[in-house]
């Protein structure tokens, strides 16, 4: 069992890293979090985790049809669509500041954590169907293997985001004022993009 269990947990270190690695708001946000914070990955991480753990444990006690269902869909992607907009507006406006002043939102970094994933409908969706069996198959090794599962899926999102905003805060001091602008301006238009998909989603 413990052969097959150490298995498992390598493809659900594959598959966690797959999903997280995928550009979105987390990781817009990581990087305008990260201009200032070298360790804001740690905790957007925690943050992502105050949302994603609890949301195990709902699965885990067979309330996985309820993020699926039609109408949590759509009160999901509408709000969370709403959020992104204006947190992305936010940074838009503030895109023309002198240099350094524009690398920020409004929340710090747990928060923003917390608003960005519970913002996102793609997050609950990927728990309700790839996410579940991945729980289910933890689940036949007990309550530990649960555990284990969810530490080193966790793990994943904490050495992504860290590395990210680690990355951004050593190679800040090469960003011209015209690259701050770029790279901020690209953010805010990938949650503004995101938050305007997420609405337009729940009419379609």
């Amino acid at each position: 069992m413990t052969a097959n269990l150490g298995l498992f947990l390598l493809s659900a270190a594959g598959i966690s890293l797959s999903g997280v690695m995928l550009p979105g708001p987390l990781t817009a946000a990581t990087i305008a979090k990260g201009y200032r914070e070298q360790n804001a990955g740690i905790f957007i991480a925690l943050g992502h985790a105050v949302i994603e753990l609890p949301l195990m444990a709902l699965i885990y006690f067979g309330f996985a049809h309820f993020f699926a269902s039609p109408e949590a869909k759509k009160v999901i992607g509408l709000a969370g669509g709403l959020m992104l907009i204006a947190m992305g507006s936010m940074v838009l406006r503030n895109i023309r500041k002198t240099l350094g002043e524009a690398a920020d939102l409004p929340y710090n970094s747990l928060v923003t954590g917390i608003m960005m994933t519970g913002a996102n409908p793609y997050f609950f969706l990927w728990w309700a169907t790839i996410g579940i069996a991945l729980i289910a198959t933890a689940a036949e090794f007990g309550i530990w293997g649960l555990v284990v599962f969810a530490v080193v899926h966790w793990s994943c999102d904490l050495v992504w985001e860290q590395f990210i905003s680690m990355s951004v805060f050593r190679t800040k001091h090469l960003w011209t004022q015209k690259v701050q602008r770029i790279v901020f301006g690209v953010c805010a238009l990938v949650l503004v993009g995101f938050g305007v998909w997420f609405c337009v989603s729940v009419f379609v």
